[in-house]
């Protein structure tokens, strides 16, 4: 499954628990900026995903960019600025 997001919008793997995810959401939605949130404890794979982004690491939020790469607990400003919106 492909996950990569549309141009000017990212995709947030996640977990409900995750303090971290939450303030990135919150920071993200305040700035206006589209994000799709997986959860990676609901979603068969994701988790694996995680760990291969990460260097066998699950951490969350890994965030997927639309050129394919990936970030693990940035930022929203270096969110904005690899979107370039």
């Amino acid at each position: 499954m492909d996950f990569t997001p549309e141009s000017g919008s990212i995709t947030m793997f996640s977990t409900e628990w995750c303090g971290y995810c939450k303030r990135l959401k919150k920071q993200l939605d305040a700035q206006g900026i589209g994000y799709q949130e997986i959860n990676i404890e609901e979603v068969p794979g994701t988790a694996e995903l995680v760990e291969q982004l990460n260097s066998g690491n699950r951490t969350v939020p890994t965030v997927l960019f639309p050129d394919g790469s990936a970030a693990t607990n940035p930022s929203a400003a270096e969110v904005k600025e690899r979107l370039g919106v």
